[in-house]
């Protein structure tokens, strides 16, 4: 019975603990739980894919290349961006900066959805 592969990690068949990763020169690893032997080799030829969400790492230069045109409607409802909602999943919303907490410290950008008028708001 061979390793459990989850992606890049190993788990033991038995009692399915994380495998360790084998150490130079060694031919098998041992389960810290059951004690299962699992040969070093199963580790071979293993490929690791990573990928991150567009959004999971946001920064003013992104928010800046975010802007589409203003338009200055009633009330100015502020900068039109492509921005997705997070109720509807439109990918339009006006976008409003104010600086709500001290000098020192980042602003707040406020959105309002284009098609449902959610509006939320980030902290930079």
């Amino acid at each position: 019975m061979s390793a459990h592969k989850i992606g890049s990690l190993l788990f033991c068949p038995n009692c399915g603990t994380l495998l360790d990763l084998p150490k130079d020169g060694e031919s098998v690893v041992t389960c810290e739980q059951c004690q299962h032997e699992e040969p070093a080799s199963s580790y071979e030829n293993i490929v690791i894919t990573t990928r991150s969400h567009p959004d999971a790492f946001p920064s003013a230069l992104q928010q800046k290349r975010k802007t589409v045109t203003k338009r200055h409607e009633d009330g100015d409802r502020g900068t039109l961006v492509a921005e997705k909602c997070p109720n509807c999943g439109h990918m339009e919303a006006y976008s409003k900066e104010k600086q709500m907490r001290s000098a020192d410290e980042g602003s707040t950008i406020f959105y309002e959805c284009t098609s449902c008028k959610h509006g939320w708001r980030i902290n930079n």
